[in-house]
């Protein structure tokens, strides 16, 4: 027997000074009577009784110190050891996208975790328990913990995860652990079926649920249709499915249709609904089944997630106003040149034949034929040249990366004009033209780091407005200036997005469909976030006072949608030891039962003896 607090057992020095008290009580009792005949009788009934009374002191004292030693040695935690009555055990709980399935209202990890529970709970004390967790990765959540409460504990706090991670890594983590120690008992809770396995009892916790599922969602819109399409799949039986759909967040389905799935059959579904423009579209199946991550869907329209809000400050918007409304993804404001008064908010900011008396603190700026200096531009105006016969373009020769993207599908064809502006840059810019070698459409960053572009000529009085290299140009310049901050809108779990950030961007907040709250840092390539949930995720992006939101939606993976998947082999090389570990018997519910019947009988002597005896 060892005992796990020594110290505890120095709470029996309390049994001398019981002793002490027991000698050195009064055993006397000043009592008041009626009578001397009363006191005669009285007498002789204490006479009479007075062994079992001196008997009965004696035994309340024994119980004292029976309590005193339970007590201390309870403190002290006695544990005796078993030899070779425990195990070492390895689980290995599958929580990938597909243990979200429901049966009897319970999740497949739910039931795994009751499995694992009740084999914790079954084992001998002094067993030692590792638990691996594939979920949106493989983790070893404890290591040879002996603690029973602990170690289920930690189980209880495994959440579920949406992503397909497979069982590579947890193979080998158990691979390990059985190489450490042959005689582990390894056990892999999922809801996958193996033909063959080694060194390992597989216990399967799926029943075959029913499953319907959308997939290939995509959305489009012309004209003012809004149209919507996908495919069903239903994995167990046929099924007629009854489809809704949502737009823009609306309570009231726009539309509903029904649709016929034979079994492990995609099945196309359209919808078309008159609208003039959309910002998310929602497809729900409206049936119940085992899973109801993947009976909805929901995309958004990307050119209006990445649409660059641009103000455009001019006098004659014409030329802006028609390759804007080409390239498709700007949401364009005009403002008269009177009637700018420092507007914030936009993404860019466009002085045709004006300059602000102050830079935008936050957005980019694109000047064009630009008359004077302004703090902060990086830049400087040095006068305008006229040319009385006319001046061609010179684009740029320069090999350089930057350049080629910015010049990209452009034709080179010429540029003549009348005069241009003639410039010195202060801050490092791409010339993409020059005239008399001076430059005349440059673009990089202001003195604040935001982005700019200068066409330091009038566009009124040069051809690049008619020319189709005009609406190339500005695509490119405009992918510069702005860069499409999201690839993409629609996702699976696990996938990873990427979030362009404007050069004055200052946050990027994730807001992930289960509530949590991330600020993934960019790099030279963006930010780069996993999507490990499903559902809609709300980017924003802070400039300033100003802030954007897109959005985007994970969908689960279709590997995880089958109700019963089938897999080849699940082995663990080697060969299986016997070795067991000495168990463990230190249960103090035993000591304290004891301890609560001493005190009982303690009581009932003392209240026997104080009533009774006298």
């Amino acid at each position: 027997m060892n005992l796990l607090y020594p110290l505890g057992l120095l709470g029996l020095l309390a049994i001398p000074v019981l002793i002490l008290i027991y000698i050195i009580k009064n055993k006397y009792t000043e009592q008041v009577i009626s009578a001397t005949y009363l006191w005669t009788l009285s007498e002789k009934f204490l006479k009479r009784r007075n062994p079992i009374s001196k008997l009965a002191g004696i035994i309340s004292l024994v119980l004292q110190i029976l309590a005193v030693i339970f007590i201390s040695v309870a403190i002290a935690h006695p544990v005796f050891i078993q030899k070779g009555a425990a195990h070492d055990y390895c689980f290995i709980l599958d929580a990938s996208g597909s243990m979200n399935f429901e049966q009897g209202g319970k999740t497949r990890l739910a039931l795994g975790k009751e499995k694992i529970s009740e084999m914790i709970e079954r084992s001998a004390n002094g067993s030692a328990y590792t638990l691996v967790c594939v979920g949106n990765d493989t983790r070893v959540i404890y290591r040879e913990l002996e603690e029973k409460d602990r170690a289920i504990e930690l189980l209880e706090e495994i959440s579920p995860a949406y992503t397909s991670t497979g069982f590579a890594n947890a193979l080998t983590a158990a691979q390990g652990f059985f190489r450490e120690n042959n005689s582990i008992l390894t056990y892999l809770v999922t809801d996958k079926s193996y033909e063959e396995s080694e060194n390992v009892e597989i216990v399967n916790v799926s029943a075959g649920e029913e499953n319907y599922a959308l997939t290939d969602l995509s959305c489009s819109f012309a004209g003012e249709l809004v149209t919507v399409e996908g495919k069903t799949i239903s994995y167990e039986s046929d099924a007629d499915l009854t489809l809704r759909l949502y737009l823009d967040g609306e309570e009231e389905a726009a539309a509903e249709q029904k649709v016929h799935t034979a079994k492990l059959a995609l099945t196309p579904f359209r919808f078309e609904v008159a609208r003039s423009g959309y910002a998310s579209a929602k497809v729900v199946i409206a049936e119940s089944d085992g899973l109801l991550e993947d009976n909805e869907g929901v995309c958004f329209d990307i050119d209006r997630e990445n649409a660059c809000k641009t103000l455009l400050v001019s006098d004659a918007p014409y030329f802006f106003q028609t390759v804007f409304g080409v390239l498709g993804n700007v949401d364009l404001q005009v403002c008269s040149t009177k009637n700018y008064q420092e507007q914030s908010g936009f993404d860019l900011y466009v002085f045709d034949c004006f300059v602000p008396d102050r830079m935008p603190s936050h957005g980019a700026t694109w000047f064009v034929n630009p008359t004077k200096n302004v703090e902060n531009s990086g830049f400087n105006v040095q006068g305008d040249v006229e040319l009385k016969k006319g001046e061609t373009l010179a684009y740029s020769r320069s090999t350089s990366t930057k350049i080629k993207e910015l010049l990209k599908n452009v034709s080179k064809a010429p540029i003549s004009v009348k005069g241009y502006v003639k410039c010195g840059l202060i801050s490092r810019y791409q010339v993409l033209l020059t005239c008399e070698g001076n430059p005349v459409l440059f673009t990089g960053a202001d003195e604040n780091g935001n982005r700019e572009t200068v066409f330091a000529f009038d566009l009124h009085k040069a051809n690049l407005s008619v020319l189709a290299d005009f609406v190339i140009l500005a695509r490119n310049l405009l992918d510069e200036t702005f860069p499409k901050v999201l690839s993409g809108v629609s996702f699976y779990s696990g996938d990873t997005l990427t979030v362009n950030a404007p050069a004055n961007c200052e946050e990027i907040r994730i807001d992930t469909p289960l509530g949590n709250v991330d600020y993934p840092v960019a790099g030279s390539s963006g930010a780069e976030y996993r999507l490990n949930e499903r559902g809609v995720y709300k980017i924003t992006l802070k400039s300033g006072e100003s802030a954007r939101q897109y959005f985007v939606y994970a969908a689960l993976p279709e590997e995880e949608r089958v109700p019963a998947v089938r897999e080849q082999a699940f082995r663990i090389e080697g060969e299986a030891g016997a070795q067991k570990r000495d168990g463990k018997f230190d249960d103090l519910l035993v000591w304290f039962i004891l301890l609560a019947a001493v005190m009982a009988a303690d009581w009932g002597v003392y209240c026997y003896e104080q009533y009774q005896l006298r």
